[in-house]
């Protein structure tokens, strides 16, 4: 058993140390390792293996699979950040004769372009990528099982697609564009195409019986952007610290942010897990988790990133199957945050540029009909419009230089929020797209839609 890095309360350590032990365990890993970040740097890693005195540690290597998925969107989005492509472009527009031109960027991001989940022919995880040295060997004759943009429906051949648009644009192989552009400016050495020691084997467990045999370790050809590479624990660490801040070198936080945003859900307050653009999304334990989980034969992985918590959670296995590395990952968040729960930020009042009279004259109860509503000031001359009680609908509003908000998240994202004023400069309403609130809820001379009656309020 291995742990480091500082100063947790050793209770917090040993409830880490004895979650991948169960994990390493029950899952019938030959070895695991944990990981956890807090605000950006490795807090705590440990490892359990089923050789006594020689457990992997945070900078052994193991085959990460899917959460390649992330460096590629990342990649991507780079390329939309330079103004040289736009997530809404069909493929075409920059990859010709793929036979699935007519999907969109976001589309591939995002798994909802209709494509298969697997190539054709052999099991490409565990086949030579000699099989499959073109992108119509990656896609068959059928590529699509669906209407592009209809559902969600996970697809690593459109993750293929995505490395060679990143090839087709930048000129330059997709190792090499991974390399210069992200992997060097974040630091993170140890991750690669190839195996570089210290690295584990990937083995398979027998389901009924306790042994094992190794498993086979492909160049993936065309399909390593959906699952090639090799990492350790202290580089998805720097990894995980990228997603949660963002890091100007690579990706500026407001590109990061668009990732992690749900890019179709059901509804704010419903979904329970989703995909964003390049990272899978998941509600647990009263958090938002993003990240990526992976599996090659061999091996397990995931990442899981708490942006509100501080916090991120790594879990590595040399397993096909047995150890539930996500629930490992989100469990190794819950562990710290509960036991050692992040300190607030000291309570500070706005810069006195940011406030002014007429501002927090704006502030206060307002009414859509009878709804009731609270306005209050956020940063930078923002807003933030939500219930006063119960459910409802809830978003901020970032202000918009030529005057008004307009929505940042919720049902309101994208809206426009502006204020209403009548002849005589006072404020007669808000409009926030074509909703109407006052400050009464329908008072007569009010501007509702409809009008009022007249008679006001009555008894029976």
């Amino acid at each position: 058993m291995t742990t480091s890095f500082e100063a947790l309360l050793p209770g917090t350590e040993r409830a880490l140390v004895h979650r991948i032990a169960v994990a390493q365990s029950e899952g019938r890993a030959p070895s695991f390792v944990g990981a956890v970040v807090r605000d950006g740097e490795l807090l705590w890693s440990g490892a359990r293996s089923c050789v006594d005195g020689h457990a992997p540690d945070a900078d052994t290597q193991f085959r990460i699979g899917s959460i390649t998925k992330v460096f590629t969107a990342v990649l991507v989005m780079r390329l939309r950040d330079e103004g040289l492509l736009g997530l809404d472009d069909p493929l075409e527009q920059h990859l010709k004769a793929t036979g699935a031109g007519e999907v969109t960027i976001a589309q591939l991001l995002g798994h909802s372009g209709g494509l298969a989940a697997e190539t054709p022919g052999a099991w490409w995880e565990r086949s030579s990528a000699e099989l499959r040295p073109e992108l119509a060997d990656v896609l068959g004759e059928h590529p699509f099982l669906q209407t592009p943009g209809r559902r969600h429906h996970y697809s690593n051949p459109g993750y293929t697609l995505l490395g060679s648009l990143v090839e087709a644009v930048r000129g330059v192989t997709w190792e090499e564009a991974l390399r210069r552009e992200v992997l060097e400016p974040l630091g993170m050495s140890r991750t690669t195409l190839a195996p570089v020691a210290p690295h584990a084997g990937g083995w398979a467990v027998h389901p009924w019986a306790d042994v094992m045999l190794p498993e086979p370790s492909e160049d993936l050809g065309l399909m390593a952007p959906a699952g090639q590479l090799w990492s350790t624990a202290a580089d998805l660490a720097r990894f995980a610290a990228f997603l949660a801040a963002g890091d100007e070198r690579v990706l500026a936080a407001e590109s990061v942010a668009e990732m992690r945003a749900p890019a179709s859900p059901a509804g704010e307050a419903e979904w329970e897990a989703g995909y964003g653009l390049g990272l899978q999304l998941l509600r647990k334990d009263g958090r938002t988790l993003v990240g990526h989980a992976g599996s090659l034969p061999g091996f397990l992985a995931c990442l899981w990133v708490s942006v509100e918590g501080g916090l991120a959670g790594i879990a590595l296995a040399n397993a096909t199957s047995g150890p539930l590395t996500a629930a490992v990952a989100a469990d190794l968040v819950r562990i710290v945050a509960e036991a050692e729960p992040r300190m607030p930020e000291p309570w500070r009042p706005l810069p006195e540029a940011e406030v002014d009279g007429e501002l927090l004259a704006l502030t206060g109860p307002w009414y859509w009909g009878t709804y009731a509503y609270v306005l209050r000031l956020g940063p930078e001359r923002g807003v933030v419009l939500e219930p006063l009680s119960g459910a409802g609908r809830r978003a901020a509003f970032r202000a918009l230089p030529e005057g008004g908000w307009v929505g940042l998240n919720g049902y309101y994202a994208g809206e426009a929020l502006r204020v209403v004023r009548r002849p005589d400069g006072s404020v007669s309403h808000l409009d926030l797209g074509s909703f109407v609130f006052t400050r009464e809820p329908y008072e007569p001379g009010d501007a509702v839609p409809g009008g009022v009656d007249e008679e006001g309020w009555r008894g029976l």
